[in-house]
């Protein structure tokens, strides 16, 4: 899976597990469990980002590691402003 090594291509493997996230909190949104912790998915997603981040390191893949994280930092701010702390 991790055969490439840019940064483009880091991106979008970044972003695969938070929009997974995205689609399984909208469809469960009438779970009580959702409603009480609107944030577990999206932590659930850059849990796994970072699992992909030590797969990264370990086959030496610089470039699309500096994707991953930066799609996993972008994803963690946007989920802290809108979900944790909604703007009212």
């Amino acid at each position: 899976m991790l055969k490439k090594n840019n940064l483009p291509f880091g991106i979008l493997i970044g972003l695969i597990f938070p929009t997974l996230a995205f689609i399984a909190a909208y469809l469960l949104r009438y779970n009580v469990y959702i409603i009480n912790k609107p944030g577990i998915p999206y932590f659930i997603a850059i849990a796994l980002n970072l699992i992909l981040i030590r797969v990264g390191s370990k086959k030496e893949l610089d470039q699309t590691i500096k994707g991953i994280m930066l799609a996993t930092f972008v994803c963690m701010v946007v989920v802290f402003l809108f979900k944790i702390h909604p703007i009212r």
